[in-house]
């Protein structure tokens, strides 16, 4: 009991002696703890003599720990040594001095001794006290199979309809969903124009006092995710025999609940008391994912992410960790976003990134195409049911796709521009296709970010040549020439369209696309009609303010 109650001080003097020695070659440069101020008295010089003759015993052994890889290796050195009899037999380390150095307690000190035991000065050199390391008992997980990530399920909330055929019929008949704004006056803006929700209802999907509470983003995003559910086969039986705890929500928003903020701002024109209550929970991004979960009793993750318009892959990407970790079974993913309104337009008409084709609204968004002046704004949302393989396959789900993967980077370059050299998109490319394990040859069709504006379009093009350029089958289009930019919401619809080609085996077109640009090689691209394709891999791309960059890959099932 005494022995081990004495390792830690005989560690402390051991160390202390030892970076004395050590640092000895060179006072000028690395003053010891015994050397470092002129006031010292006889006792302490008397005690680096001391010192001085016991380091020719256990030089060697203490300057190669201490010169070696780990504190480890320096504490199994020190334990090996004893100070000599000198240094018990000095003047200055009397019982009393022995007994302070190794910790009693009991015996007081004279002022001398108090001196010499205060802390350092500023400037001072101090002597570094180390514990023996402790070794910690790590449970290591056993090693798994890999758990796969299957599609079950999809719903959507959009410009062209708000069911994942009928959305998907439109686009492969080239249809249009921009048209002049009717929610609100918008006259006196340059641009008039978006991909605008003009009916939807939430009946059946949500309660009616929440109906007229919450902000459209939330009831995008809760009607979205309810019809994945019911898109996913997944019944009130079905519901009672999961298990909730494995079940999450992970549904985000680039911008939240706009015109909930908004209208308490106007509130508070008037008074706070005018103010809506419920116009900070509805206007937070988390929120939309927190009442779907409380409406189903799922207790998994459940959280939001926000990254712009790169926000939907992000939840998606994380949606799929937490089942390849074991920590869910079943995950509700994607993202809404509903900022059709009056701030939201002139928020981007500020940032003059909109387009102003207003005579010819449904030719207003044309990626890649020369005449291209900025994007169209959209709104909406879209929602993945991703499932654990095998829990998919006991419940008899019908399995749409399978995803593999995807990786994020950032441009780390400019708030709104994409970085001039592609880097960061490339990256993060090719780190998706090593994490999803997939080849670039296999990769043959690519649901781009393609947003319509000058830089964009082209920077996203030039890296996708240079990952799969030679790729000979591959095809790539735009889903937002027809649906605008429905912004966090954009990656998750066009996910369930990168799904629903590797269902179908056809890729929609690219509308608009008439003059194509300069170094802009339309045989990659898919033409101004559908076209058949047997999807071996599928990539779909998103990237947002702040050089947020997100790739992810689908395939089909096998």
């Amino acid at each position: 009991m005494a022995a081990s109650s004495m390792t830690s001080p005989l560690c402390t003097w051991l160390v202390a002696a030892c970076m004395s020695v050590t640092c000895g070659a060179d006072h000028s440069t690395c003053p010891s703890m015994f050397s470092s101020s002129k006031r010292h008295s006889k006792w302490t010089r008397s005690r680096t003599r001391v010192l001085s003759k016991c380091s020719s015993e256990f030089q060697r052994g203490l300057i190669s720990s201490l010169c070696g890889s780990s504190i480890q290796g320096l504490m199994s050195s020190c334990l090996a040594f004893e100070p000599c009899h000198e240094y018990y037999s000095s003047k200055g380390l009397s019982s009393t001095g022995f007994s302070s150095l190794f910790g009693s307690n009991n015996v007081p000190l004279n002022r001398r001794q108090r001196r010499l035991n205060r802390p350092p000065r500023f400037g001072e050199a101090m002597a570094v006290a180390v514990e023996p390391a402790r070794e910690v008992a790590i449970k290591k997980r056993p090693l798994t199979k890999q758990r796969r990530v299957v599609v079950t399920g999809m719903g959507v909330v959009t410009p062209l309809g708000h069911d994942p055929d009928v959305f998907y019929n439109n686009l492969l008949e080239g249809v249009s969903g921009i048209s002049e704004i009717e929610a609100f006056d918008c006259s006196q803006f340059p641009t008039r124009i978006a991909g605008e929700i003009k009916s939807f209802s939430t009946d059946g999907w949500v309660a009616p006092k929440l109906s007229k509470r919450m902000d459209k983003f939330m009831l995008y995003m809760l009607t979205a995710g309810k019809k994945a559910l019911a898109d996913g086969g997944i019944t009130e039986d079905v519901m009672n025999n999961l298990d909730k705890r494995k079940c999450g929500v992970l549904i985000g928003s680039g911008m939240g609940g706009m015109k909930v903020f908004n209208d308490a701002i106007e509130a508070l024109r008037v008074s706070y008391k005018k103010m809506n209550p419920f116009c900070v929970p509805f206007a937070t991004t988390n929120m939309g994912s927190a009442m779907l979960a409380m409406d189903l009793g799922w207790m998994g993750p459940n959280y939001s992410i926000s990254t712009a318009c790169a926000t939907s892959n992000f939840c998606i990407l994380n949606a799929a960790n937490h089942i390849t970790r074991g920590e869910a079974d079943v995950m509700l993913c994607g993202g809404s976003d509903a900022t059709v309104i009056p701030i939201g337009l002139g928020g981007f008409v500020a940032c003059r990134a909109l387009s102003q084709r207003n005579s010819d609204p449904a030719k207003a968004s044309r990626p890649w195409d020369i005449n291209r002046d900025g994007f169209v704004m959209g709104e909406g949302s879209g929602v993945l049911l991703l499932e654990e393989l095998e829990h998919a396959k006991g419940r008899g789900a019908n399995i749409y796709a399978e995803f593999l993967g995807g990786s994020f980077t950032c441009d780390a370059y400019h708030m709104t521009e994409p970085r001039p050299d592609g880097v960061g998109i490339i990256l993060c490319i090719e780190r998706a296709l090593a994490q999803s394990g997939v080849s670039r040859e296999d990769v043959n069709y690519i649901n781009a970010h393609a947003t319509s504006t000058q830089a964009g379009d082209l920077k996203e093009y030039h890296a996708l040549i240079h990952c799969f350029g030679q790729n000979t089958e591959l095809k790539v289009n735009s889903t937002k020439s027809m649906t605008g930019h429905l912004l966090g919401a954009a990656g998750a619809v066009e996910a369930v369209a990168a799904v629903q080609a590797i269902r179908t085996g056809w890729v929609h077109p690219n509308v608009n696309l008439e003059n194509p640009d300069e170094g802009v090689n339309t045989s990659v691209l898919v033409g101004p009609k559908k076209e058949r394709l047997d999807v071996k891999a599928a990539l779909s791309n998103s990237f947002g303010f702040g050089g947020h960059n997100s790739s992810i890959i689908f395939a089909p099932y096998k």
